[in-house]
């Protein structure tokens, strides 16, 4: 199935400079969204989550605890009720709804929560994953740069690291075996979970991109829903 989309396929992974800039446009103020009581309303636990989203040591850069009150807890990572005729492992994007699932098989998938493309950057289709990568370079396309010329400096590609706009872990997404400049990536931006602010990449909170990078090996086929 081909890609569709408002705007080329070719358009800018990200926009913007700075770690948040660069994910297109300002997310949302969503206010603070504290855990309230032992139990969040989807049933997770506030140790679970807490335990779910502690730092975490990393070979190259270490990884920060998630601020909890940035994050609606319909967000969190769990295992839930997911009927698919899809092979476990198979990764379904529903933009709609801000969630990413993991076919688990048996009726089940792990569901995490995600930022998805602003309008007029949201598609649908199948892809897979062509290649993965730890800490990966950022090097913005063209169409990005004609957009935004600040961004010209990074051409030759920012480096990995705790401000490249891609995060600890990138999943790409080929079709065809050509990329489609799309990603599932981490972000360590909580309060964009939830929100449309990309130019059409998935964005999961860091440790639960590692949780799902882990568990992902490449031809990993993806389908992304329509919004």
């Amino acid at each position: 199935m081909t890609i569709t989309s408002n705007e080329a396929a070719g358009a800018a992974r990200h926009a913007g400079l700075s770690r948040r800039s660069l994910l297109a446009g300002s997310a949302a103020s969503l206010g603070s969204l504290a855990l309230a009581g032992c139990v969040t309303p989807d049933g997770l636990s506030r140790a679970e989550a807490e335990r779910l989203y502690a730092a975490a040591p990393d070979k190259r850069f270490p990884i920060p605890a998630v601020d909890l009150s940035k994050v609606d807890p319909k967000y969190f990572r769990q295992v839930v009720a997911y009927a698919s005729d899809e092979a476990p492992g198979t990764i379904v994007v529903d933009p709609g709804n801000y969630h990413v699932y993991r076919v688990e098989g048996e009726g089940k998938a792990t569901r995490y929560g995600a930022n998805v493309g602003r309008e007029g950057f949201l598609w649908h289709g199948e892809a897979y994953i062509g290649r993965k990568a730890e800490w990966p370079t950022w090097t913005p396309p063209r169409e990005m740069i004609k957009r935004q010329p600040e961004a010209a400096k990074y051409a030759r590609g920012m480096p990995g690291g705790p401000d490249n706009p891609l995060g600890a872990r990138t999943l790409y997404l080929y079709q065809k075996g050509a990329y489609t400049l799309y990603t599932i990536y981490a972000t360590s931006d909580p309060e964009t979970i939830g929100n449309n602010i990309t130019s059409g990449c998935t964005g999961l909170l860091t440790q639960d991109m590692i949780d799902l990078y882990d568990r992902t090996p490449v031809k990993t086929k993806v389908i992304v829903l329509p919004a």
